[in-house]
């Protein structure tokens, strides 16, 4: 009698483990764009932190931090108001990491060897968090875009002490009783929404200086935190608030959270919705000087959605690369078949481009105090290179998903919790018409400011830019007597600045491949378009070698 051989399961022709990998030292492109700023002591640290983040003990948290989600706990068994989020520990462990690299208090930390690079640096460590998991930096992102505004405010000093600390310290305690704390953001309300002019909530002075807020706020970012920045109307106009947790003699504030947000991504950070009852507050700023509290703090965000979506796109496309590397079709690695190999090839150059653009507008912060052209450049890149990064990317990681076939569209890959995440920066502070809108604001409060980014962009394209100068002077005159055409003026300002970075950063292989094709060439709708001329193997080569 034949014994039945039910061994059926081999596997084959599939890609190894993509995790395992340092990041860092795998990245040509986040090599070259640090050129100038890098030294060894920055790179040994860049190092550390590609190896930790490329890891599979990092992969493995990004997932349970997303399956394991927060909970939120309102009342604690005895019916007292607790108003906690819960998180598995594997997003504390992100967030300890992150805190420890200062991605959430060093644009602020006096002195010190990092002076004159602090966002470029900074936006490289954001790049690399980026990579391994999106979610847990939204809180870091909103605390480090507070801290100006907070450490102004005289009678806040010991707040400012606490968040200038690289130690992560989660316990539900009165911030001066804290390692080191954690601010979140309660700005959009259901009525409003992005009008911020139609905030309802109110704030009344209250005595010794302080204020008690009551409202209702749609949004409120990072309701774990130990603070918040509350806009409410006030004797004088709209104003930001500090709004604490825990106050001085340790009992709660009156913050009532009746749910966390059920997301389509971002799905290890929690997002509330929350009843301010008469809450205890402090004023940031002036009376009335609401709007530009919360736009200081908007710039510093829209920054870091541009690295945080370009460093989406690279782990996307990288994925998608490595998985085409080890597949075989039809007798071949995948990699080798031209059509694949052209798709991906397309995918690099908008990886290479949007993380030049986005390094580059982290040089301007970086040097913006002492250069009035890097001022103008940030002023009205900052909306106009989110606008075009952020956009990229979903289109771009589902691509990055095709190329996988069936497995992309499984939990059990990364691509699932990438694309899922894609969406997130290109809403968070304004999605694509609120940063045309700003592009035109700029561009009417200071005429200058196009002409430094105009200059910029000839200084690195001469006369090889496919987008006349005048042509784009052209659009902003346009823009201004018609609206409804600023995406095209927003776009293609972005899209140019971009070329230029490219061709600062990248090599020409790839700069002038961004260039023909963006800038030269017909209208183009999907990726793979790119025609022989440009060599899509080396390409993709440079920009994700064969580790």
């Amino acid at each position: 009698m034949n014994e039945r051989n039910d061994a059926t399961h081999e596997v084959t022709n599939q890609a190894p483990p993509f995790a395992g990998r340092n990041i860092y030292e795998s990245d040509s492109l986040l090599i070259g764009v640090l050129e100038s700023v890098i030294d060894p002591p920055i790179e040994a640290e860049l190092v550390k932190l590609g190896a930790f983040y490329g890891s599979r003990e990092a992969n493995e948290f990004a997932r349970l931090a997303n399956t394991q989600g927060p909970k939120l706990r309102t009342h604690d068994a005895w019916g007292n108001r607790l108003d906690t989020v819960e998180f598995h520990p594997s997003y504390h462990a992100f967030m300890r990491r992150a805190f420890e690299a200062g991605l959430a208090a060093s644009l602020w930390q006096e002195g010190g060897a990092e002076t004159g690079r602090r966002y470029q640096l900074r936006a490289a460590r954001m790049f690399l968090a980026a990579q391994a998991e999106s979610g847990h930096l939204a809180p870091i992102v909103t605390t480090s875009a507070a801290i100006g505004a907070v450490g102004r405010a005289a009678e806040l000093g010991h707040w400012r002490e606490k968040l200038v600390s690289r130690r992560y310290d989660h316990r539900f305690l009165t911030v001066d009783k804290k390692l080191g704390a954690s601010i979140g953001m309660g700005v959009a309300e259901k009525q409003g929404g992005t009008d911020l002019t139609a905030t309802a909530t109110r704030a009344v002075r209250a005595d010794g200086g302080s204020y008690r807020l009551t409202g209702h706020k749609w949004f409120v970012a990072g309701p774990m935190s130990d603070g918040f920045v509350v806009l409410a109307q006030a004797e004088g106009g709209l104003s930001a608030f500090l709004v604490p947790r825990i106050l001085a003699d340790g009992s709660v504030n009156a913050i009532r959270f009746q749910r966390l947000k059920d997301k389509l991504g971002n799905r290890s950070n929690a997002t509330g919705e929350a009843e301010f009852a008469h809450a205890t507050a402090h004023l940031l700023g002036a009376p009335g000087n609401g709007f530009e509290t919360i736009a200081e703090m908007a710039d510093h965000i829209r920054l870091d959605c541009c690295v945080g979506s370009a460093a989406l796109m690279r782990s996307a496309a990288a994925q998608a690369v490595h998985n085409a590397r080890h597949r075989f079709v039809f007798g071949s690695e995948l990699i080798e078949q031209p059509l694949m190999a052209r798709s991906l090839a397309d995918m690099t150059l908008d990886v290479a481009a949007a993380t030049a653009l986005a390094f580059r507008l982290a040089r301007a912060y970086d040097n913006r105090d002492s250069d009035p052209a890097e001022a103008a450049y940030a002023r009205i890149m900052t909306p106009a290179a989110k606008y075009w990064i952020t956009k990229a990317a979903p289109p771009l990681i589902t691509e990055a998903l095709e190329c996988f076939g069936g497995n992309g569209y499984v939990e059990d890959f990364d691509l699932a919790r990438i694309y899922r995440e894609a969406p997130f920066n290109a809403l968070w502070e304004g999605g694509g018409n609120v940063m045309c809108l700003e592009v035109l604001r700029v561009l009417e409060a200071d005429g200058e400011a196009l002409d430094a980014v105009l200059s910029d962009i000839k200084a690195a394209l001469g006369d090889t830019s496919l987008v006349s100068i005048d042509v784009l002077r052209a659009a902003a005159r346009a823009c201004i007597n018609d609206v409804g055409s600023a995406r095209i003026l927003t776009e293609q300002l972005a899209l140019t600045a971009a070329a230029a970075a490219a061709r600062r950063y990248a090599p020409r292989l790839i700069a002038d491949a961004f260039l023909h094709s963006r800038l030269g060439s017909q209208w183009r709708a999907t990726y793979g378009m790119l025609d022989a001329r440009f060599d899509a193997q080396a390409i993709v080569d440079y920009a994700f070698p064969d580790v």
